[in-house]
């Protein structure tokens, strides 16, 4: 388990890449180098409305959705699976 709380891993995502480590619905292990840093998200898949969707506030409170910055995609984790998480750049 993490010891961040989502408002943590939302301030380190808001600021630059993070390595989180989780566990997928299928039981399988996952490391991701992820981010919400407006700088490092790719203008092709850029929210196309200035929503909260950066602040996380339309996200549900047991999930995160972040920009997979190898996949350069949205995608998404529960925060009750993160085993690790950690803020690299």
């Amino acid at each position: 388990m993490t010891s961040y709380s989502r408002s943590e891993m939302l301030d380190m995502l808001r600021n630059g890449v993070c390595q989180v480590k989780f566990i997928k619905k299928n039981g399988e292990e996952r490391i991701m180098q992820a981010t919400l840093k407006q700088e490092l998200i790719p203008e092709s898949i850029m929210p196309k409305t200035s929503s909260e969707e950066w602040n996380g506030v339309d996200q549900t409170i047991n999930a995160l959705r972040v920009v997979d910055v190898d996949k350069k995609e949205w995608r998404s984790f529960l925060i009750d699976s993160v085993t690790k998480f950690s803020h690299t750049a």
